[in-house]
């Protein structure tokens, strides 16, 4: 049995796709972080024009409540309460990924261009230890239908991760083997 991988997922804003990642990953057991890489939380509002931001920092309570004032109809009907109250459960608020210090085996990106500001960040940082990180996208429309469907995928890929002997060995295999799925998903892997 191989040791324990500490997993992160990261998504733009750390609402949904990482949250629901976060969320299902950690009642399946593993040791997993979640994190959002944009400069600002951004999330849908009343129209596609005038979408809700916040600073990281602010709290997903803060957050329902902001909400819930507006207008507790829309922000029911559009599923975002439903989604503060699970993220409320999990941790008290969004985090930046580009502020995290504790190190991770697996990270596993939910977008391409966040992908690219993971790479970003590790490129713009000194290293603290020589320790490698498997960088791993899936790329997972942001509703909350497909982040429950990218949730059950990436926790696919993590049992194919933590059930082999020689994790380095394996990764290729391990990518390539979900990759020739019925509907594969595009992944990359940067060590």
């Amino acid at each position: 049995m191989s040791p324990k991988l500490r997993f992160a997922v990261v998504c733009s804003s750390n609402m949904n796709r990482s949250m629901e990642g976060h969320s299902f990953l950690g009642k399946k057991g593993y040791d997993i972080e979640s994190y959002g890489t944009g400069s600002m939380i951004k999330i849908p509002g009343e129209s596609e024009r005038k979408p809700n931001t916040y600073p990281f920092g602010t709290t997903y309570d803060h957050i329902y409540a902001d909400l819930k004032s507006k207008d507790e109809t829309l922000y029911t009907k559009n599923g975002m309460l439903h989604i503060m109250e699970r993220n409320r459960r999990i941790k008290s608020g969004p985090e930046r990924f580009q502020e995290c210090k504790l190190q991770f085996e697996i990270i596993l990106t939910v977008e391409e261009k966040v992908y690219d500001q993971v790479l970003e960040c590790f490129a713009s940082r000194e290293a603290v230890s020589e320790t490698p990180v498997h960088v791993i996208n899936m790329n997972v429309v942001d509703n909350p239908e497909d982040a429950t469907i990218g949730a059950f995928l990436l926790c696919e890929l993590a049992q194919h991760l933590t059930s082999r002997n020689h994790f380095v060995v394996n990764i290729s295999d391990i990518l390539l083997l979900l990759w020739y799925q019925p509907e594969p998903q595009s992944f990359f892997s940067f060590i």
